[in-house]
């Protein structure tokens, strides 16, 4: 069951904790692209021989490819408000699903306490598409291998 793994990764903490989640959730049986580790990255080959357009647009082919072949979305929300680029993620994925039919568990982990809009911790568009939200890790586990038992619809 392969999971796409969305969220922020500009900063030293958020990366170190995508690597932990996506070691967990493979050490349970899962699959996980995870974009920062998986996906184009500048000084990586063949992309660091590309110009920045064609990096850029690379970049969006793989990350749209892999959201639309993954069973969950799983996205990080962590943060004042969530990644830009991670909501596009996230519509990508709700489009996907709504128009092909896939089966694809879309989910959300936010342990952030802080609210961006009153009465709601996020803006519809980005709550709306999510099936499922985690406010801890043990919770956000326990759904996700609930799916891979076939527990989770």
């Amino acid at each position: 069951m392969l999971v796409y793994l969305a969220g922020p990764l500009f900063s030293e903490a958020e990366r170190s904790f995508n690597e932990a989640l996506a070691g967990k959730l493979e050490d349970r049986g899962f699959r996980v692209f995870l974009p920062q580790r998986d996906g184009v990255e500048r000084d990586k080959a063949p992309y660091d021989a590309m110009r920045p357009e064609e990096r850029r647009l690379a970049m969006f082919e793989l990350d749209e490819t892999k959201i639309m072949e993954s069973d969950i979305f799983l996205f990080v929300l962590e943060g004042r408000v969530p990644d830009e680029g991670a909501c596009v993620e996230l519509g990508i994925a709700h489009a996907h699903r709504r128009l092909e039919g896939a089966r694809r568990l879309i989910a959300g982990l936010h342990t952030d306490t802080r609210a961006t809009f009153l009465g709601s911790k996020l803006n519809p568009m980005v709550r709306v598409p999510l099936d499922r939200i985690a406010e801890d890790e043990a919770t956000l586990l326990r759904i996700l291998e609930g799916r891979l038992a076939g527990r989770e619809p």
